[in-house]
């Protein structure tokens, strides 16, 4: 066994939160819809986006998951209906932590 695959290496907690948010963003459609929520005063079903965005119901719906999942995106449940929107707390986390990864580095 080389000493490369000994290795272990301990990222901070910091580091895997950055690289999920990035993961989540990793996407032109996921940036578009971070862009359409973090615009709007208040939150909107994936029927009030489709018209925005030329991608098929069942694909905007994943780009969803994958932006809850990340936490940069809550959505609530009002009827029939799923209402997204910013989940402000991470969505300020994450700016901070992109801000600090880019000025420190």
């Amino acid at each position: 066994m080389s000493v490369e695959e000994n290795k272990e290496i301990q990222y901070s907690e910091t580091q895997i939160k950055i690289a999920l948010f990035a993961k989540a963003m990793a996407h032109p459609a996921r940036v578009f819809i971070l862009e359409r929520l973090s615009g709007m005063n208040k939150c909107c079903t994936s029927g009030e986006m489709i018209g925005d965005i030329p991608i098929a119901r069942s694909t905007l719906s994943q780009h969803l998951k994958e932006l809850k999942f990340a936490g940069l995106i809550q959505g609530e449940i009002e009827g029939p209906f799923i209402k997204y929107c910013i989940n402000k707390e991470n969505w300020e986390l994450a700016k901070a932590m992109c801000h600090d990864l880019f000025e420190t580095h």
